[in-house]
């Protein structure tokens, strides 16, 4: 790649792979009718991975909450799973076992085991015209293979080894010994991978097989309004003429919502006020650094971020936030507009080669594509600082703390290719009218030691040889 015709560190990113969304819609629905053309022709799946939750020493969940709250805490859990899985899923969940045009069939997409447990490996069958003998050989290099409840008449060869070798006079029979094979990995790892070599003859077919520590999901209870779905978050410093101007305008809308303050000024002053909590730092600490710790006790689905010179309109209503977040479980954060500016970005990025990096660029106004089903709204990657957010999905990425004065679109850089960003016109809320105050100014400008700084931590840390705001 060349990105010399840059400036030092210049350049932006991309590859979100947004088309995949719309694809999205209509996969449940191809992958049903697949799997029914397949189960004709190769008779159904079979889940032989899954086993039953063992209660010998386990405390029942739901015997610890109160009966009167269970059928609809029941429900409301129900829809926070299905989302879940609808946020966790990969495109290819369902196996799909394709008839090649050899005589090997396997599942083409690989499929998924736990680390050191036997896993029966599905579809394995062999189509081939009318022989004296037929024999398989299976190969893999992280595990180990073995046909279960093999005979001794059975001409099984390499049973708990890495290679094995199926044959017999009996087309049907070696079909029955295939159905049985296992595989189990040999090395406790919670995300790695292993392939597989089939073949016959002179056929051969590879494929993988995913090795995953299974997750327990992480749901929020959404509970049954704004207040117990969403809370507001936002940083303070030396501004305390505006973060009450800005609390005023929430409580005239949302008199209940609770609302968390974190405050690095050099002289704290209490804030005080039905559910709102403030979090005192050591001083000037800075804007990331404040942001981690708001968001480390959000305890709903969403938080939404403001600044603190901010104020609500009366058409600002987070709950439009919310039905567009919980229509589409994909989005990780949707921005809305400040004073009527929906400000929205997409990155570009090359990835370099491994000795001097790859290339950042920011685009102004650049996005991928409309978001289906909403007028106005865009697919992007970096929003204004005015956005819901899945509490969740942003703990997993962070912000940096490393940068304490110049820092917005750097969050949304960590989280390329990692968070689902959306831009939506006509969710707005206002700014107040600036204030001159030449302490605070001090702070928040980066000085030119500030910026080399800045500009070698991302060297550093994201590989960069340009990069380009």
């Amino acid at each position: 790649m060349n990105c010399t015709r840059h400036f030092l560190l210049k350049c932006f990113l991309i590859l979100l792979g947004m088309t995949a969304l719309s694809i999205c819609f209509m996969q449940s629905g191809m992958l049903k009718s697949m799997k029914g053309l397949l189960e004709s022709r190769i008779g159904p799946f079979l889940n032989t991975n899954r086993s039953s939750c063992s209660s010998k020493g386990a405390l029942l969940t739901k015997q610890h909450i109160p009966q009167r709250q269970l059928k609809d805490i029941l429900k409301r859990r129900a829809e926070e799973y299905r989302q879940h899985q609808l946020r966790t899923r990969t495109y290819f969940d369902s196996l799909i076992v394709v008839p090649s045009n050899s005589p090997l069939q396997y599942p083409v997409t690989g499929f998924t085991v736990s680390p050191l447990t036997k896993s029966v490996i599905p579809g394995l069958a062999l189509h081939a015209q009318k022989r004296e003998e037929y024999q398989v050989s299976l190969h893999v290099k992280s595990g180990v293979l073995l046909v279960k409840n093999a005979l001794v008449d059975d001409k099984v060869d390499g049973q708990g080894q890495n290679e094995l070798n199926i044959s017999s006079t009996s087309l049907s029979h070696l079909n029955n010994l295939l159905g049985r094979v296992t595989y189990t990995s040999t090395t406790y790892h919670i995300r790695s991978s292993d392939l597989v070599n089939f073949s016959f003859e002179n056929y051969e077919a590879i494929f993988p097989i995913m090795i995953r520590r299974p997750t327990v999901p992480v749901l929020y209870d959404p509970g049954e309004d704004v207040n117990s779905q969403v809370t507001i978050t936002t940083k303070t410093f030396l501004r305390y003429r505006e973060l009450n101007v800005l609390i005023n305008s929430i409580r005239n809308i949302y008199p209940k919502i609770k609302i968390i303050i974190v405050d690095d000024s050099l002289n704290p002053e209490s804030v005080r006020g039905d559910n709102i909590e403030q979090y005192i730092m050591p001083p000037a600490q800075g804007w990331f650094a404040g942001r981690n710790l708001a968001v480390s006790q959000v305890t709903t689905k969403y938080f939404l971020w403001v600044d603190d010179d901010f104020m609500f309109l009366n058409g600002t209503r987070i709950e439009s936030f919310v039905e567009i977040m919980e229509a589409i479980p994909e989005l990780d954060i949707l921005g809305g507009a400040v004073s009527g500016d929906q400000y929205y970005f997409n990155f570009e990025y090359e990835e370099g080669d491994e000795e001097e990096g790859g290339c950042l660029k920011r685009i102004k106004k650049g996005y991928h594509q409309p978001l289906p089903g909403f007028d106005g709204c865009l697919l992007v990657d970096g929003v204004v600082n005015y956005f819901l957010a899945r509490t969740d999905a942003v703990r997993r990425v962070g912000f940096d703390p490393f940068l304490k004065r110049v820092a917005h679109s750097e969050f949304f850089m960590d989280g390329l290719g990692q968070l689902m960003v959306a831009s939506c016109k006509g969710l707005s809320v206002g700014h107040q009218k600036h204030r001159s105050d030449g302490k605070y100014s001090s702070y928040r400008s980066q000085k030119k030691t500030d910026a080399r700084k800045k500009v070698y931590h991302h060297f550093f840390k994201n590989y960069l040889k340009f990069i380009k705001f």
